[in-house]
């Protein structure tokens, strides 16, 4: 993958949790929209892309520090740079 596509394709795995070694506020705030099994999905919370999963809120559940509660759902992800405009280069595994 040359420089400038590594640019304008987001990372294999990223978190909007500012705990996770994952964050990256600088990736996050250019807006990341996610394909997940063919659906665009604007609830996930982590994904990776080479790992086939998404982490998503369990509904309003949250642990006892009210912190929301993930599950793991496991598939094809796809992601790109939403503010890259109408056919933006997209991450996917190969």
């Amino acid at each position: 993958m040359s420089e400038e596509t590594s640019k304008d394709t987001p990372p294999d795995h990223i978190s909007i949790d500012p705990r996770s070694e994952f964050f990256d506020a600088d990736k996050l705030q250019r807006g990341i929209g996610i394909n997940f099994k063919g659906k665009q999905r604007h609830d996930i919370e982590e994904y990776s892309i080479s790992e086939g999963w998404v982490r998503v809120q369990a509904g309003k559940t949250v642990d006892r520090k009210g912190r929301p509660l993930t599950i793991k759902l496991n598939g094809p992800v796809e992601a790109w740079y939403e503010d890259l405009g109408e056919n933006p280069p997209i991450a996917k595994a190969d």
